[in-house]
Parts: C-alpha cells; structure tokens; sequence
C-alpha cells in the first residue's frame, strides 16, 4: 500500500463511517481531528497519527497502523487500526417492563425520553 492516504477514504476503508460521503461530511463539519488539529477531507494521513473522532456526542481516539484507501474485510481493517478510545459509562438501566405489559404509561414514556435524550438519541 501506499505511504499516505486521504483521512476520509481511510475512516470508510477501516468501517468508521458506512459511506465515504459520511467521512467527508464529518471532516466538514469538524468532528475529525489529526494529532489534535481540525482535518479536511483531503488530508494525508500516515502511520502514527492520532485521529480524534466524534460519532454520536462520543470521541473516538484511533491510532493509524497501516494506511489503507480501499475498503477491505473486517480482519484487515481492525488490523489497520489501533483503537485507544477510553471504554464509556456504563448508562442507566431504566426498569425493564414485562413482554405484553401493554403500552407505557404517560410517566414512563417520559423518563425513556429523557433516557434516550441523554444518550444521544437524535428524535
């Protein structure tokens, strides 16, 4: 492979984002960084480099190993990256409701809201 590769082909070859387009759009809007800088779509990254992630409120901290422009099987792209983000809080479990318990009631509709407002659920 080649030495240095474009930070959005790289995020969609090692499955960070579904499509190209997604890596692209998140480098527009800021959400990746290389070692600690704002990226463009069409930055080049290299072995070393510390990409900061952000998906879903969440930072993601990623490692480049290997550079790698095209999108290949699982085993390959787990190998291209080393993943260093830090394991998340565990989150609130709300109280489980029966199988066939009926619909929620007007007060537990409203704590699962707020539940999944705060875990970064966008409705």
């Amino acid at each position: 492979m080649t030495g240095q590769v474009r930070v959005d082909s790289w995020l969609w070859a090692v499955r960070v984002y579904k499509t190209r387009s997604a890596a692209t759009t998140a480098c527009r809007a800021g959400h990746v960084r290389v070692n600690g800088e704002k990226a463009k779509a069409a930055q080049p990254v290299r072995p070393g480099d510390e990409l900061r992630v952000r998906i879903n409120g969440f930072d993601r901290i990623l490692v480049v190993k290997q550079p790698i422009a095209k999108r290949v099987g699982a085993v390959p792209a787990a190998e291209a990256v080393d993943d260093r983000t830090p394991p998340r809080d565990p989150l609130p479990v709300l109280a489980q409701r029966d199988r066939g318990a009926g619909r929620p009631t007007k007060r537990e509709r409203r704590e699962i809201d707020r539940f999944r407002a705060r875990d970064g659920d966008d409705r």
